[in-house]
Order: structure tokens, then C-alpha cells, then sequence
């Protein structure tokens, strides 16, 4: 949901700085109810109750929900799960796909574990400690092994070089035409809008140079640079986009 601020996530201290309200046109994951002490607590940011049953309706259009010729389970990798709500909703709609859920910020494993564990379908694995800017094979994944990759409100929240992370992990680990499914607020064209998502730029810039809503012409870029492809693009509420990538 947003997470990585040295090298890849939000510190406790930053999510605090940024748990101030903000407008559903600025629904971009930076809100958080209140917690001073994150660690090991159930955690409920107001931007992932609101987004979480429209990234649900897109996943139902792209997600499978079957095994494969092995009988082995489709796994999907969440990078960046913040809270953990996110997976907690989609994964009860999704019963024979395997859900892995990661983390750079320590002190929300806690969160990410309660709702790991009271997941209805129990098909939500415990969270890794992962830093998207290493191999993933550091954390035990194995080269074309992944079937999704799913990443909410990192890229705009993060220096570029986790974005440059993800792209090249999901290069090397997700199976061929696997998809990787990327949301939150993007540019296009050099242009930001609307005008709530330019002063949400500005503000994010002003917080951390390194942060900012990037250009959906650079994640092409980046993407073909490792093998990925935009197949889509889905409109969705608070001028927010999912996209979809495919493992070419």
C-alpha cells in the first residue's frame, strides 16, 4: 500500500507524519487511523477501506483461479502490504490461489500477520521481511515461479529505485505471461491531473525529493527494459489507475 523510504519502505515515524485526512480525490494510501505503536497490532488505514473492493473487482478480470497443469496453486506476491487489509479482502474470492504477503517496515508485520490468521480461507501465508530493491531468490523465491505480483500505493511513495526493483524482480520471477498488477496515481505523457493529484505530487516531493507520482511513459520504459508489457489500464476512483503488466 506504500511503504519503502530509505531504500524501500516508510518508516513508523514517516507513516505517522503522514496520517493527517485527505480528500477521497487524494486517496492514495498516505492515511492512517492514528497508531502510534504499530507493532503487532491490527491496523485499518481509511484509504485501503475505500480501495480495496475496486482492486477487487479488477483482479476478478485478470486473476485465475485454478491450479496449473502441476496441481501446484497460483502464488501471488504482494510487495509493500502495509496494513495486510488488502489481501484479507481478495483472498476469500480467490480460495486455490496461495496469497504471500511482504514487508520492508518491520513494525507492520504484526498487522499483516493478525489478518494473515484470521483470513476465512486460510489462504493467506505468513509475511516475509522483504527489501524490493534485492533479488527476491534472497527471501527464497526461485527465477519464473510467481503467477502474480501485486504492488498498491508504493511506486509514488518510495524513491525510484524500488519502483526499478520491482520491475526487475518481476522480470526475473514471474513465470512467462504471469502478470504483475501495479496501483495508484500516474502521469501520463509528462502531464499530471487533475488538480488534486498535481498538489498531491508537490506534497509528496516537498515531504521527500526521491517520492512523486511517476509517468506511465517511464514504467513502459522500465518495463520493457525487463521484459514486461502494459497490457491494460483500468480507470478506477480518486484518479487512481491499476495496470496491468505481462511477462513477455
Amino acid at each position: 500500500m506504500l511503504f519503502f523510504i530509505s531504500k524501500a519502505t516508510f518508516s513508523t515515524q514517516i507513516l505517522r507524519a503522514l496520517s493527517r485526512p485527505m480528500s477521497k480525490s487524494q486517496d492514495a494510501g498516505t492515511n492512517y487511523d492514528g497508531h502510534s505503536n504499530v507493532s503487532g497490532e491490527k491496523l485499518v488505514y481509511p484509504a485501503a477501506s475505500r480501495n480495496k473492493e475496486p482492486i477487487l473487482q479488477v483482479l476478478k478480470r485478470f486473476l485465475i483461479n485454478d491450479g496449473d497443469e502441476t496441481n501446484e496453486k497460483p502464488l501471488l506476491v504482494e510487495i509493500a502490504s502495509g496494513s495486510g487489509q488488502h489481501l484479507f479482502h481478495f483472498a476469500p474470492c480467490f480460495p486455490e490461489i496461495t496469497f504471500q504477503p511482504t514487508e520492508y517496515d518491520e513494525s507492520l508485520l504484526g498487522s499483516i500477520t493478525y489478518y494473515a490468521e484470521n483470513c476465512p480461507t486460510k489462504n493467506i501465508l505468513k509475511p516475509l521481511h522483504v527489501d524490493i530493491s534485492n533479488k527476491l531468490s534472497k527471501y527464497g523465491f526461485k527465477e519464473n515461479s510467481i503467477d502474480y505480483i501485486y504492488n498498491a500505493n508504493m511506486i509514488h511513495i518510495s524513491p525510484y529505485e524500488c519502483t526499478i526493483g520491482l520491475f526487475e524482480n518481476a522480470g526475473i520471477y514471474l513465470k512467462p505471461d504471469a502478470l504483475m498488477i501495479t496501483y495508484g496515481p500516474y502521469g501520463k505523457d509528462g502531464i499530471i491531473t487533475p488538480e488534486s493529484n498535481i498538489e498531491f505530487n508537490a506534497s509528496l516531493k516537498a515531504r521527500d525529493p526521491r517520492w512523486g507520482i511517476r509517468d506511465i511513459n517511464d514504467l513502459v520504459q522500465l518495463g520493457e527494459q525487463n521484459n514486461l508489457s502494459l497490457m491494460d489500464t483500468v480507470e478506477m476512483p480518486a484518479n487512481n489507475k491499476t495496470l496491468i503488466w505481462k511477462k513477455n
